[in-house]
């Protein structure tokens, strides 16, 4: 179980889990349901979004698109529901896609789960978005339920000029 290309039956209940995890997840966020998103997440959760040429960079010296921790978080959901967040107002249509999900042990009760990810960002008067990558987390089994402890969201964009604003929450 601890090689990721080699395949565990004893593997796929938690693997389905996760997967259940991550599309739970993305619907709440393609609905903008944000606090119930919230609630997928630990307490003391932290959310990073690396600079396109350090994917694996540490945030407490480089430069991050997003790293939040749970306050910042809230922060940013607080702002994103906010009529008078002007990026986001009316919000963005979104659609995600998950797959190639990929879970490992990590340590006791914590297992790191990898997927890739497409979303297709619809704004008005702009042109649909797209963004790529790999999804890496950190989960957690907290009252009988997997959390997302630590989510990284690594872009595969070579740059995000073009892409417009990342506001929205990957």
């Amino acid at each position: 179980m601890n090689d990721p290309a080699h395949y565990d039956p004893a593997n796929e209940a938690l693997r389905r889990e996760v997967e259940w995890l991550f599309y739970r997840e993305a619907e709440l966020l393609d609905a903008w349901k944000l606090d119930e998103w919230r609630a997928l997440l630990t307490e003391d959760a932290s959310y990073f979004v690396p600079p396109n040429d350090k994917p694996h960079g540490d945030h407490n010296n480089t430069l991050f698109i997003v790293a939040d921790d749970h306050v910042r978080l809230h922060e940013r959901i607080v702002r994103l529901k906010d009529p008078n967040c002007h990026s986001e107002y009316p919000p963005s249509r979104t659609r995600r896609f998950i797959s190639n999900v990929r879970v490992t042990p990590a340590s006791g009760n914590e297992w790191l789960a990898r997927a890739n990810f497409i979303v297709h960002r619809n704004r008005r008067n702009s042109d649909v978005r797209i963004f790529t990558g790999e999804y890496i987390n950190r989960l957690v089994r907290l009252n009988g339920a997997l959390k997302i402890h630590e989510r990284r969201a690594i872009l595969d964009a070579e740059e995000l000029g073009a892409m417009g604003a990342v506001s929205f929450i990957l």
